[in-house]
């Protein structure tokens, strides 16, 4: 199996966590969702796979979730996973799949734990955080 990200270019989570998995050594299947949004099934294969609800892959911000009223608890999980086919922006990234599990990785370093090979080495986000210090130490 290889690795796949759910991801959105624009966003820095995902492209530190696509960094991360590239350093591990792999070059996954990058599929930018909001271009290429999943299909139905297969979202709900991946909400499976997290072993969580609909509701927890929402994203608020930056979507129009506010305006669509999801904080509102009538909404069932078929039509908040309508919602987010009909919207691909409130689906929340990065998602990344691995022969060791499906993840929301939230924050980026969350990765680490489903990757084959975690040992990546020195690694610093985007903004300057350390995540793994020189001696190979996860910091955050």
């Amino acid at each position: 199996m290889t690795i796949t990200i759910y991801h959105n270019p624009d966003c820095g989570t995902s492209r530190n966590t696509l960094a991360m998995i590239r350093q591990s050594g792999d070059e996954p299947v990058v599929v930018e969702y909001l271009k290429t949004p999943p299909s139905r099934e297969r979202l709900v294969d991946l909400i499976g796979a997290m072993g969580i609800t609909p509701r927890a892959l929402l994203r608020e911000k930056g979507t129009p979730y506010a305006d669509l009223g999801l904080a509102d608890p009538k909404w069932s999980d078929a039509e908040l996973i309508d919602l987010m086919l009909a919207h691909p922006i409130l689906i929340n990234r990065p998602i990344v799949e691995t022969p060791l599990g499906t993840k929301l990785c939230r924050p980026s370093e969350a990765v680490l734990d489903i990757l084959p090979n975690p040992d990546i080495g020195p690694f610093v986000k985007e903004d300057g955080e350390v995540v793994i210090d020189a001696g190979g130490r996860r910091v955050s």
